[in-house]
């Protein structure tokens, strides 16, 4: 990897977001960091816009919609203008849905896949292509238990946490790694006081996981110490997925 350690977060729209608190930690680290988020998605969710990610220690913010198929290659085009080159990408950007498989529309199926599945494929497919050696996607914990009421954003979830040692091995012939990231519940502000309790007492810690708690799990697989591990989805889920 270029010690001028540079990388693209995707997602960076609401302040306590994982993205947002990822990129800050990155670039706290000593990381030169293009971010970009989407917060038109946020105002049509029940959680609305909230605070915006604050973005003055990144060296660059972009609203980017990634529904639009040209945008990722577009976006890390720009990465590359913004930082003179690029060693990573972290896709933690997602299509949030509601519903099950008897109300979903077709529409929301194909938005679900455009963004969380088909963008974050493109996005690596372009930041191997100039050079990154670390890749960095995220899931849900659907492959550990069903997840009926979401079915578009668990089904375009599991696509991308399923296609990832696929996406590895052409990336290992690069000398770059590929690994997917599942956090479990985060407290992000979307869960109403009855979910929130619900969760809380059901997990193995008793509480939620926060942004804070991921973010030293991506540095690390951006790390050098991480370079043997490729091909993997890392539940760093306080014990989520494994709870009784």
């Amino acid at each position: 990897m270029s010690v001028d350690l540079r990388v693209l977060v995707t997602g960076v729209s609401r302040s306590v977001g994982i993205a947002a608190t990822v990129a800050g930690d990155l670039a706290a680290r000593g990381w030169r960091v293009a971010g970009a988020g989407w917060p038109d998605h946020d105002a049509e969710q029940p959680w609305g816009r909230g605070e915006p990610a604050a973005t003055d220690a990144l060296a660059s913010w972009r609203a980017v919609d990634l529904a639009d198929p040209e945008a990722p290659a577009a976006l890390v085009a720009l990465a590359v203008e913004d930082l003179g080159g690029l060693d990573a990408v972290v896709a933690v950007h997602a299509r949030s849905a509601a519903g099950d498989v008897m109300k979903v529309e077709a529409g929301e199926l194909d938005a679900c896949f455009a963004v969380n599945t088909r963008a974050s494929l493109l996005l690596a497919r372009e930041a191997l292509a100039v050079g990154a050696r670390r890749v960095v996607l995220f899931t849900t914990g659907v492959h550990q238990r069903p997840m009926p009421d979401e079915i578009a954003y668990a089904a375009s979830k599991a696509a991308l946490q399923g296609v990832t040692a696929s996406l590895a091995t052409t990336a290992a012939a690069l000398g770059a790694t590929v690994n997917c990231v599942n956090p479990g519940p985060v407290d992000t502000g979307y869960a109403d006081d009855a979910t929130r309790g619900w969760v809380a007492e059901r997990m193995p810690r008793g509480r939620w996981g926060t942004p804070g708690d991921v973010a030293p799990v991506v540095a690390w697989l951006l790390s050098e110490d991480a370079g043997w591990v490729t091909g993997q989805t890392l539940d760093a889920d306080g014990g989520w997925g494994v709870r009784p």
